[in-house]
């Protein structure tokens, strides 16, 4: 079984930073892409990074490239998302997602398991 607990959310002011962490537990985390995912109320779950097994494979949203940033670390299970110059539009709440494979993707559908995500809150 396969189980992903985020954390680090919170609330901050526009311009600010936070990083969010996604431990997994369960198997074969070092051979599985890991994504992260974030929905605003009233809006679809849309795609912001995401990490291949190796990290050789990385791709985020146009709308957050260059200002976050995703990594893992295989040996702790973790993958993180670390995020700068945060502005209103995005907050939401932010999913970690794992995949059963190591191939990179971007599309919410090919991800098998869910955390149960992270607030993210940004004041103007």
């Amino acid at each position: 079984q396969v189980q992903l607990v985020e954390s680090g959310g919170g609330l901050v002011p526009a311009g600010g930073s936070l990083r969010l962490s996604c431990e997994v537990s369960g198997p074969d985390f070092n051979e599985r892409t890991m994504g992260w995912f974030r929905q605003a109320p009233g809006k679809e779950r849309q795609f912001v990074a995401a990490i291949d097994s190796t990290g050789g494979a990385i791709g985020y949203a146009e709308s957050v490239k260059g200002r976050f940033t995703i990594s893992r670390d295989n040996a702790k299970t973790t993958v993180y998302l670390q995020m700068y110059s945060l502005q209103p539009e995005d907050a939401a709440t932010y999913y970690c997602a794992a995949r059963r494979s190591g191939v990179f993707s971007r599309l919410p559908g090919d991800f098998r398991y869910w955390g149960q995500g992270t607030q993210v809150t940004v004041s103007s």
